[in-house]
This record gives C-alpha cells, structure tokens and sequence, in this order.
C-alpha cells in the first residue's frame, strides 16, 4: 500500500494536493514571517532560490507529489514542525531585525561551550526523532499509511534540525577561523609572536 499511487484529479489527489499545498504553505510562511529578505534562512538552496522561484518550485513539488501518499505525508508532516519551530522565534527575529537577531544570536553562540550546545542540540533531536520512531514502530505496516507517515515526518524533520543547525555551526565556525587567518595577516611579525611568548619562552596557545 506505501507504493500504490492515486490517479490524478482524484478525490485523494485533491486532499494530498490541498495537503501539501498548507504544510508548504505554512512553512514559507513562517519563514516570511522570520526572515523576509532570508538573510536567516539556513537552507542554502532556498535561500539561492529566493522567494519566486522557490513557490514555484514547491509548487510543482506539491503536484507531483500528491500522486505518492507516502512522501506526501511525510513531508507534509515535516513542513508543518519546521513551520511551528520557525512560529516559535518569529516575533523576535522580526522585533530585532534580521541582522540584528543574527548578530545577537552568534554571540550568544560564540559565548557558549561547544559541548553544552551540542549536547542540547543532541538532546532536542534525539527526543524528537524518538517520538517519531515510537510512532513508526506501533504502526501497522500493512495496513495503517498514515501513521507510518507521519512518523516518518516527524523523524526526517529531527534530521532536518540537526543537519541544518550543525551546517550552520561549521559555517560559523568557518566564518571566525577565516577571520582570525586574515588579521593575522594583516599584523606585524612582532605581534604575531609576541602572544605565544611568555617569561622569554615558548608558550602554548
């Protein structure tokens, strides 16, 4: 049954598309609300995309993948979490400004310890990805598309989490290391040496 197809036009068609066309729907939405110019849009290929040509995308995503129930389920279910995650700090990103919120939050960031924030980064999705999983597995396999579905969804959108949250970490992390290269560049031999000198010898950094 997770292979079968729906025939276009269709009464399940016209749900899964009407599905699809919402859960997308909420999460440019929700990242309009956020990030209007994208400027904290982790996705690099949305954000290339831009606004035009990502609705047109999705939107021929969404006609295509309403023939499938299985993915048209899973990544409706996936949409409408990363729609209410993006709901959750929307307000603030629009009250501070999109370069402001940015700034703010890589300090925040930056001040933090890597391993405390990996370990919540881990704990959050983990949780998730374990409700999802849960659902999976008390599903009937044969019988039961929906449930399955949807914890499928709620388990790719755990994923989502983490990959894009951990891309843009070694973005960041990136970002800084290119930084600190370039002013030490940009400083006298002198300076370079002196902060790893110490009681006139080596000292480690």
């Amino acid at each position: 049954m997770t292979g079968d197809f729906v025939p276009f036009a269709s009464r399940t068609y016209g749900l899964l598309f009407l599905l699809l066309l919402t859960a997308r729907g909420m999460d440019f939405l929700s990242t309009w609300v956020a990030t209007p110019n994208l400027v904290l849009e982790g996705n690099p290929i949305a954000k290339r995309l831009g606004w035009k040509w990502g609705l047109a995308l999705h939107f021929l995503l969404c006609v295509g993948l309403a023939f499938w129930p299985l993915p048209a389920i899973v990544i409706s279910t996936a949409s409408v979490l990363v729609a209410a995650r993006n709901f959750q700090s929307a307000w603030l990103m629009r009250s501070l400004g999109e370069h402001l919120y940015r700034e703010w939050h890589v300090e925040r960031v930056q001040e933090t310890s890597v391993t405390l924030y990996l370990s919540c980064l881990f704990g959050q999705t983990a949780l998730t990805e374990g409700v999802g999983l849960a659902v999976i597995y008390f599903s009937n396999w044969e019988r039961d598309l929906v449930p399955l579905a949807i914890g499928l969804g709620i388990v790719v959108y755990a994923a989502a989490v983490a990959f894009y949250t951990l891309l843009a970490i070694w973005r960041l992390r990136r970002s800084q290391l290119d930084r600190e290269r370039l002013a030490q560049r940009n400083l006298p031999t002198g300076q370079l040496l002196a902060p790893n000198l110490k009681d006139g010898k080596l000292a480690a950094k």
